[in-house]
């Protein structure tokens, strides 16, 4: 028996008699017209990657990783081979959501990203959007989208769609409208489902009650106001942001918020997280994941642990710095633990001496949590250039007789205390991301 290459074999199976890939005139021939060769191939060689796998006997069968079930394929797809699959895929023989669903069938046959790439010249990462956003594709059409919308995607929408992934069925149909009245790219898409997707875990914030949670736009908009509130007042940046979520708001209700920030009548009306007092507020915001990567702007802070009490706060460095053109952070002393926060409005008016507490359970907090509040790990953000306890309804954060750790104490308990100096005044308190109301991967992100 002849011993052949086991590549020579699989590009001998898949392309023999196509002359596909040069582009001369007969290259639309029919696809029936393939033949079909089989080789005898030495059993000593070693197996390719390019090669299906069979599947091992049961008792071997090892853990496999979920994969959505592949999209229909198209009917003019449907009774092609193996080689007729790639050659599709590999020449983009009709509109990219008619074959992406072939991605997904030799997927299931037990071909690999990598070895599809090989095949086809098209890299995983690609792979991965066609395969999704065809999912996503189908998925409207089952939501009963506007025909008119979804022929808008037929060119290249596959990066568009792919950035809808998580939103549920009835966004997706909202957003795909959006997305097509205001003509967004990849980028503007992926905006917009990140603000839609974020919208319900802002609850409390400032302004939240004001924007309708059914409307992109509106969503949108509030995502730009909130982001107002990173940058120093006034500042370009600042009305710039402002500017943009007053022109895609849609309700009259967002629009006049937007336009009472952009004339400062919302100044001093702090982001409302907790109330602690008559005419105090101090801002309660929860973190979201990748929230810090988006952020125009950020600050970094020394963390130190509440167990350690107040000698840890006062060795932490009390101002750090960013150097040169690179913006390189320097410290003026070595230190462990550090965190990186958007610079929300609070945290950006304090200077010298910022610090941040690590509590492990937030019933520290000296105030009546609300209905959303539950028992977890919070972090203090205070400013220790304003150490003296001066408004009784603010907040300080202290160390109490009796108790070794570091607490958070309202000013007028303190005073009661005879207690006129603190280790900085609280200005933020953060908690942490919730995985319930993040932009997590769903099962269609298989890649």
């Amino acid at each position: 028996m002849m011993a052949l290459s086991v590549s020579s074999v699989v590009k001998s199976l898949y392309f023999s008699g196509n002359h596909s890939r040069n582009h001369g005139p007969n290259h639309n021939h029919s696809l029936k017209h393939n033949k079909q060769h089989s080789f005898s191939v030495s059993a000593s060689l070693n197996p390719s990657p390019y090669i299906p796998k069979s599947k091992p006997p049961q008792q071997q069968q090892l853990y496999q990783p979920f994969r959505p079930p592949p999209s229909p394929l198209p009917s003019q797809f449907a009774t092609l081979d193996t080689a007729g699959r790639i050659e599709v895929l590999a020449n983009r023989l009709g509109t990219w959501h008619e074959y992406a669903p072939l991605i997904s069938s030799l997927i299931q046959d037990g071909f690999t990203p990598p070895s599809i790439e090989e095949l086809t010249g098209i890299s995983g990462v690609e792979q991965n959007r066609l395969v999704v956003a065809a999912q996503v594709r189908e998925s409207l059409q089952q939501s009963n989208t506007d025909p008119d919308v979804l022929s808008a995607f037929d060119t290249s929408g596959a990066e568009i769609l792919y950035e809808i992934r998580l939103l549920s069925a009835s966004q997706r149909s909202a957003a795909a409208r959006y997305i097509v009245d205001n003509k967004f790219d990849g980028k503007g898409a992926q905006n917009l489902a990140r603000a839609m997707k974020d919208f319900p875990g802002r609850r409390g914030e400032k302004g939240w009650e004001s924007f309708d949670y059914t409307l992109p736009g509106d969503c949108l908009s509030f995502m730009y106001y909130r982001q107002s509130r990173e940058h120093k007042n006034p500042s370009d940046q600042r009305t710039s942001a402002l500017e943009q979520a007053l022109k895609v708001a849609v309700t009259e209700k967002a629009k006049n918020t937007v336009l009472e920030e952009l004339k400062g009548e919302g100044e001093g009306n702090e982001e409302k997280g907790a109330e602690v007092g008559r005419g105090v507020l101090v801002p309660v915001v929860r973190l979201k994941y990748g929230e810090v990567a988006e952020a125009t702007s950020v600050i970094v802070l020394p963390v130190c642990k509440a167990e350690k009490g107040e000698k840890e706060v006062m060795e932490a460095p009390f101002e750090c710095r960013s150097e040169g053109e690179f913006g390189v952070v320097r410290a003026e002393k070595a230190w462990g633990r550090w965190v990186v926060l958007p610079r929300w409005e609070p945290v950006a008016t304090v200077g010298r001496g910022g610090v941040v507490v690590s509590f492990v359970d937030a019933r520290i907090l000296p105030w009546k949590v609300n209905k959303y509040y539950k028992e977890e790990p919070i972090l203090v953000v205070a400013d220790r250039e304003n150490t003296k306890v001066v408004a009784d309804d603010g907040f300080y954060l202290a160390k109490v007789d009796g108790h070794d750790d570091l607490m958070v104490q309202r000013g007028s308990a303190l005073k009661e205390n005879g207690v006129k100096e603190s280790l900085g005044m609280v200005v933020l308190v953060v908690r942490p991301p919730k995985d319930d109301i993040d932009d997590q991967l769903s099962d269609e992100d298989w890649n």
